[in-house]
């Protein structure tokens, strides 16, 4: 068994377990992933918006692929790249 495969091994208990935590508090996540981006625009005056949508896009989709959320993701919306933001809500 090789170096990688003993740390696959040793960390999929954690991973298992921040996967339930993504999936038991994945609003709350992206609430404050929200949030948190609204205070750094305002902090920015704007300058930065673009920058901070596209993270917060990533960071809630990053939250989804933990949880293991169907139907989210670019794959449900055509055209839309892995790197495209999230649909307005």
């Amino acid at each position: 068994m090789g170096l990688l495969n003993h740390l696959k091994g040793k960390l999929s208990p954690a991973k298992d377990k921040v996967s339930g935590l993504a999936q038991q508090h994945g609003d709350k996540i992206h609430h404050g992933l929200d949030k948190a981006a609204k205070v750094v625009d305002e902090k920015t005056k704007g300058k930065y918006s673009g920058k901070i949508h596209t993270g917060t896009g990533k960071a809630k989709g990053a939250v989804d692929r933990l949880a293991h959320k169907e139907g989210t993701g670019t794959a449900d919306r055509p055209g839309a790249s892995p790197d495209s933001p999230p649909p307005a809500s």
